[in-house]
């Protein structure tokens, strides 16, 4: 009888015992996974990394140049070049650390200037991708946003100017709001989605380019026929883009799991509508199918979808796909128009646009199935699009008011911003740059 009892009394110690040397296990496990880099992970990120780096001097530049006239052709291209280039300097001396650095009352972020303090193998929060290749991916993305703005400011602005601005811009104004929706500033904390950079990339940058749009004034011969040099360049570039995407929208899951393969999905489906969407209510409207105003749709419906990329279903992209298109189709063909204002190339209305309406949207379509992140209207909290328009109304006026301070320092400091009369009849290729994109004997 005694055995029995202190058998019985053994029993449950030992369960529990043996419980807790489970849950020790299980504890340093999962230690383990966020302590260990993830080679499937860190391998798709650098692969996205290229991808997104790869949209800005290649895809934006061919689409951004085939619209230009050929006199400013290599001028158009070299703005896109250059972002390019002055984000991958300015981001690591500190354009970084005050977009992800420790937060400061979530304004801004800041641990040291240089990337000083990383180690090769510190890890990101998410534990599995090097914090270095973070650096890498996020720098893909100043770059792309500043190159972005270049559209509705081409052909009337000095090189000199763009370099300065392209500078100060990334630190002032991209960083800032990068920090306070990625970085743990106050609109992330608020519960803004933004999934790859609606808010962040899109909107701040079809906003920036429409203010030094305004600044800057219109080209002389504003409202005569102007011919784009090549849209040929221009398909391709857009092509590019969509390629590159897939890096830019998938790649922000910052891992290689099912969302990631959702939004690579999503993106590629709200693209296709979007241009179908654009061609469709163009040939009502004009009566052609013209192949700028299907790559113009290609690059509303990726922008569209960016915020969202990371929070819909297919479904779901499909309408907001095809919203992108008619939306965008309209500030081009519409708001520009009645407003009478000099958008270039349309970085305000298609990003700017469109970039409004994937914020929006994201607050509408978000589905927890998907990620449960992030939940919209559709499936019951309404809120979230009172929380999105707060995060497209606090961009927007940031972004006009940083952006016009910004330009006008950088004015000052290159001694004006417009090119002379003379140089913007003969084109800025062979005024700024000495060159020509064709040379044809």
């Amino acid at each position: 009888m005694r055995k029995l009892l202190s058998l019985a009394t053994l029993l449950p110690l030992s369960t529990l015992w043996a419980a807790e040397e489970a849950a020790t296990e299980a504890a340093a496990d999962v230690a383990e996974k966020v302590l260990t880099l993830d080679v499937g992970n860190t391998a798709w990120v650098l692969t996205a990394t290229a991808l997104v780096m790869f949209m800005t001097p290649a895809g934006l530049a061919l689409f951004y140049g085939g619209m230009s006239r050929s006199k400013n052709l290599l001028n158009t291209i070299a703005m896109s070049v250059m972002g390019y280039i002055v984000a991958a300097v300015v981001w690591v001396v500190a354009g970084y650390t005050l977009a992800f650095g420790t937060d400061i009352g979530g304004v801004i972020g800041f641990d040291s200037l240089f990337l000083s303090g990383i180690k090769v193998t510190d890890l990101w929060a998410t534990g599995s991708i090097p914090v270095l290749l973070f650096v890498a991916f996020q720098m893909t993305f100043a770059g792309i946003t500043v190159a972005l703005a270049s559209g509705a400011i081409i052909e009337r602005l000095k090189f000199s100017t763009w370099i300065v601005f392209a500078a100060i811009w990334i630190l002032a104004v991209y960083a800032p709001i990068a920090h306070w929706v990625w970085g743990g500033g106050f609109l992330s904390k608020l519960g803004v989605l933004d999934f790859a950079g609606g808010t962040v990339v899109h909107i701040n940058a079809g906003v920036a380019g429409l203010v030094v749009a305004l600044m800057l004034g219109k080209r002389a011969d504003y409202g005569k026929a102007m011919f784009p040099s090549s849209v040929t360049l221009t398909v391709l570039g857009a092509s590019m883009l969509w390629f590159g995407w897939f890096g830019f929208n998938a790649g922000s899951e910052l891992g290689a799991d099912g969302i990631a393969a959702s939004a690579f999905l999503v993106t590629n489906t709200a693209a296709a509508v979007a241009a179908l969407a654009w061609m469709i209510i163009e040939y009502i409207t004009y009566k052609k199918f013209t192949l700028l105003g299907i790559a113009s749709g290609i690059v509303a419906g990726l922008v569209a979808i960016t915020p969202a990329a990371g929070f819909v279903d297919t479904s779901a992209s499909l309408i907001i796909g095809a919203v992108a298109g008619i939306v965008a189709f309209y500030g081009v063909n519409g708001l520009k128009k009645a407003l009478k204002y000099d958008d270039s190339l349309d970085a305000f209305g298609i990003h700017g646009v469109a970039g409004i309406w994937g914020a929006l949207a994201t607050g509408i379509f978000a589905n927890p199935e998907v990620n449960e992140l992030g939940k919209g209207l559709l499936y019951g909290n309404a809120d979230q699009v009172m929380i999105q328009i707060e995060g497209i109304v606090v961009t927007i006026i940031y972004t006009a008011i940083a952006t016009a301070i910004v330009f006008k320092i950088a004015s000052i400091l290159t001694g004006g911003a417009r090119v002379s009369s003379d140089a913007e009849s003969q084109g800025l290729d062979e005024v700024e740059h000495g060159e020509k994109a064709f040379n044809l004997r």
